[in-house]
Parts: C-alpha cells; sequence; structure tokens
C-alpha cells in the first residue's frame, strides 16, 4: 500500500541545512495499522505528510498503491488524496462556518456524491451524533468535534487513515472514546491505518510499531512480526 525508498527532506533555516528525514526505507501493506512513534522532532509528521503527497522530498521516493507520488502534479495528488486517503488531525480543522453534517458532506460533495447529505447523516449516526448534525464547531465539546472529524475523514471509505496524534487534545477517555471509533472504522472499512502518538498505550493497540529518532528508523516491530 505504501512505499518510501530512500526519502530525505531536508529544510533550510538561519543559513543551515537541517535535516527532517534521513534515508528512510519503509513499507507498510494493505490493511495494517502502524503507530509511529519518537520524541519530537523526530520526523513523525513529516513522514505522515509524505505519505499524503502533502510535502514533497528532497530525495528519494514515496509511492501509494503503486502510484509515484513524485510523478503527479498537485490537481492529480488533490485527486488521489480525496480518492484514498482520510485524514485526522489533532486540531481537528472543521469548517467553522459549517454544522458538523455539512462539515462530513465536504469530501462527498467534492467527489460529486449523489447524496452527500444522506451519507453525512450516515456517519453521524455512526459516530454517535446524529443528534448533533445542526450544531457548529463552537458549540461542540473537543471529543464531538474530533468525532465529526473522523467521520468526515471516513466519508468516502477510504484505503487510507492517517492520523496525526487523534487524541492529542483530549482528555483521557474521550481520547479512549475517539480510539475506539478510529479503530472500528479501520477495521470495518478495510483501511490501512497510520497513526502518530506519543501514547505509549495507542501505540500497543498496532499491529506494528516503527519508532524514529534524529528522522531515521530506529526499530521496527514489523521486522520481527512482533506488534
Amino acid at each position: 500500500m505504501i512505499a518510501l525508498r530512500h526519502v530525505v527532506m531536508r529544510l533550510t533555516a538561519g543559513g543551515r541545512s537541517i535535516t527532517i528525514l534521513d534515508d528512510l526505507t519503509l513499507e507498510i501493506p494493505s490493511k495494517q495499522f502502524v503507530a509511529v512513534v519518537g520524541p519530537s522532532g523526530s520526523g513523525k509528521s513529516t513522514l505522515l505528510a509524505m505519505i499524503a503527497g502533502l510535502d514533497v522530498p528532497t530525495a528519494g521516493t514515496v509511492a501509494l498503491d503503486g502510484v509515484d507520488l513524485g510523478g503527479l502534479d498537485e490537481d492529480a495528488l488533490a485527486g488521489l488524496r480525496l480518492e484514498k486517503i482520510g485524514f485526522v488531525f489533532q486540531a481537528f480543522h472543521l469548517v467553522p462556518t459549517l454544522t458538523a453534517l455539512e462539515n462530513i458532506a465536504v469530501p462527498l460533495e467534492l467527489a460529486e456524491d449523489p447524496d452527500p447529505l444522506g451519507r453525512a447523516r450516515e456517519l453521524l449516526d455512526e459516530v454517535d451524533l446524529a443528534a448533533r448534525a445542526d450544531h457548529y464547531p463552537v458549540q461542540l465539546s473537543g471529543g464531538e468535534q474530533q468525532r465529526v472529524a473522523l467521520a468526515r475523514a471516513c466519508a468516502r471509505r477510504p484505503q487510507l487513515l492517517l492520523a496525526d496524534e487523534p487524541t492529542g487534545n483530549l482528555d483521557a477517555a474521550t481520547g479512549a472514546q475517539v480510539m475506539a471509533l478510529l479503530r472500528r472504522m479501520h477495521r470495518d472499512y478495510g483501511s490501512t491505518l497510520v497513526l502518530v502518538t506519543h501514547d505509549a498505550g495507542l501505540a500497543a493497540l498496532a499491529d506494528r510499531i516503527v519508532t524514529l529518532h534524529g528522522g531515521r528508523i530506529v526499530s521496527d516491530s514489523g521486522e520481527t512480526g512482533g506488534g
């Protein structure tokens, strides 16, 4: 499903080059649940952005479902993300002027779904927020906003779910609820799930744990069949 080969990501700041990812090679098969862990600044979020085609590597290749992302222009990348990827962020990123129902319907409308609001209502029910359909983000709790964001990410039954610290802004109980929903959708849709987290308890739920440090993979439980 995902193949990164000798990926390097460097940025220039203050006249000096900073290496974010350093000769990183990683393969993730279809339907696997992978947790990516490591200290702040180790390159975890950059790795997710690479997989989604949001960042372009300085060197190396990134392929998704056999397609080399480096060969696609911005329109093609946007189309690929709409078709195959659901992204859940720590900060929710809901549109403040749209209701919960309308936020979920956005990717469906972009994909010209024949019944975007009908599908959005189904998803709201899946995340137990049917009664909140007409509420705006400011009227929802943090946990409710993240459940709406998760429903939006799964609106088109994506082949790939990318989650960047999805419970980072939530209390433990609410975070556990959101994580249970994320795992259920991963299972029900047969999606590949890549989770970035600082939480060892969440990482332990994964099939495989990849640890980054200094932009390199320093351990990978998949190499020994653990997880």
